[in-house]
């Protein structure tokens, strides 16, 4: 099962940690995600039908694009 952690600038308090983990969390297949403020990270285990391309346009949607 894939897992990839990505970077978010956007993170800044902890309502931003539980909006993505929510809103993720939704997705169809993702089975686990962790946001961290002290990181700025998101750690998200997916399978399919959830893809990292869905992923990375859900969280630039919710408005927490990841760093490239």
């Amino acid at each position: 099962m894939p897992t990839v952690t990505y970077k978010i600038p956007n993170i800044s308090c902890q309502h931003c940690v539980h909006t993505i983990e929510s809103e993720l969390s939704e997705i169809a297949g993702v089975k686990s995600v962790v946001a961290v403020l002290q990181s700025k990270t998101a750690t998200i285990e997916f399978e399919p039908p959830a893809t990292e391309e869905l992923i990375i346009q859900t969280l630039a949607k919710i408005n927490y694009p990841i760093e490239e």
